[in-house]
């Protein structure tokens, strides 16, 4: 009688199986039920040797980065594969690998990975625990696991908002020491992403670096084995340039039209100079609110300071032209026979008297509203060069100095 091949093959104990479903069960039931597996215990702890363990990093999504806390948060599927000799048994037909519930996969000895520079973390446990774990015939163990982390990054904010970052991903084992456990990357893809989940804010500007597997020394501790990868990240300027740098240069724009307001309006052009002063303040202090307060100078300090600096300067240069004026008035009033009391000196006036004050009162009139019409004239071409020509050196500087 014909038999199929599975009715004859031997369980890991000698015990033939009939069924393919018989045969995954009994081979779970003899590796883990069995008494002899001890899921504390690394795979070659007995052999002196340490277990290596290749990872690799799935990224699905990068949810957010927090200037103000230097942080952000990530979902991945950290992959974990060891060889684990305890777990061998005989191939079956038809089954190529084991697939663990999750009741068993606590019955397995995993390493015992953590992220050293990570603030929280969780797992996801919705609809069932996201974990899973195959069992190779060979021994082999895959074991991945879905995690959302937040992790420190330390940013650097001198170019902001024209910045790129680079934030790690460093993992390392806690109690294991080299002599037991071996972190290795991945041999052909370390790292992967999921580039259409990013952040709207920053896109990936570079192929990620893997540093090679490296030892901590924790002093009495031991050494730990290590790995780290880094991801660089480039902030979207679109935002920042539409929220920011177009409104203050309308708003420094807006202050030179004082200079073509007459003089004598000193109503007008203080409230202009004065409401473009407020604008500006306002709006770099909200720039600026959710960054934290670092030590050095940003370049949207040195943006927002400069845009303050041109309002501050239209509003002194009317100041200037409104001094001319006072200058004028206080040479006209002797002139016109005006004392310093403001009474009329009826003595000072001769029989051309009239004729005399009018004369040197026109000529006083022309010469500094002259000088008034003169200043707004050369503020009219040397504000908007002086602004063009910071625009120059700050875009170059800062959009080839992004980190």
């Amino acid at each position: 009688m014909f038999r199929r091949p599975y009715d004859t093959v031997p369980a890991p104990g000698g015990k033939p199986f009939s069924k393919p479903e018989e045969s995954y069960t009994d081979i779970l039931r003899q590796l883990l039920d069995d008494g002899t597996y001890d899921s504390k215990i690394s795979p070659e702890y007995e052999e002196d040797t340490p277990t290596s363990v290749t990872i690799q990093i799935y990224v699905m999504s990068i949810d957010s980065l927090n200037e103000a806390s230097m942080d952000y948060t990530v979902t991945i599927f950290l992959r974990q594969k060891w060889v684990d000799t305890r777990l061998k048994y005989t191939p079956v037909p038809g089954i190529n690998m084991l697939e663990l519930d999750n009741r068993l996969i606590d019955q397995v000895w995993v390493p015992d990975t953590f992220f050293a520079n990570e603030k929280s973390a969780s797992f996801h446990y919705v609809t069932v625990p996201n974990k899973l774990m195959h069992l190779y015939a060979n021994g082999t163990v895959f074991y991945s696991v879905r995690v959302s982390m937040t992790l420190s990054c330390d940013m650097n904010l001198l170019a902001y908002p024209l910045d790129s970052q680079k934030c790690h991903i460093a993992l390392e084992s806690y109690s294991y020491t080299t002599d037991n456990v071996v972190f290795e990357w991945h041999p052909f893809q370390a790292l992967e992403i999921q580039t259409d989940r990013l952040l709207p804010q920053f896109y990936f500007s570079g192929i990620p670096t893997v540093k090679d597997s490296c030892q901590k020394n924790y002093g009495e501790s031991g050494n730990f084995s290590c790995l780290e990868v880094t991801l660089h990240l480039t902030r979207n300027t679109g935002y920042y340039i539409a929220q920011i740098f177009i409104p203050s240069i309308l708003i420094v724009m807006l202050s030179w039209v004082s200079f073509w307001v007459d003089a004598e309006a000193t109503p007008a052009r203080i409230s202009l100079g004065v409401l473009t002063v407020l604008t500006i303040t306002t709006q770099g202090s909200g720039a600026r609110s959710t960054l934290p307060r670092v030590s050095y100078i940003k370049a949207i300090d040195i943006w927002m300071a400069t845009c303050l600096m041109f309002v501050f300067a239209s509003l002194l240069e009317f100041a200037y032209i409104n001094v001319l004026s006072r200058k004028r008035r206080s040479k006209l009033l002797p002139s016109l026979g005006i004392g310093p009391d403001g009474m009329l000196n009826t003595q000072a006036m001769n029989g051309n008297g009239k004729n005399d004050m009018k004369r040197e009162s026109s000529a006083e009139q022309v010469t500094f509203t002259d000088k008034a019409r003169m200043v707004d004239k050369v503020s009219r071409v040397i504000f908007p060069c002086a602004f063009a020509l910071f625009n120059l050196v700050f875009w170059s500087y800062f959009l080839t100095n992004s980190e």
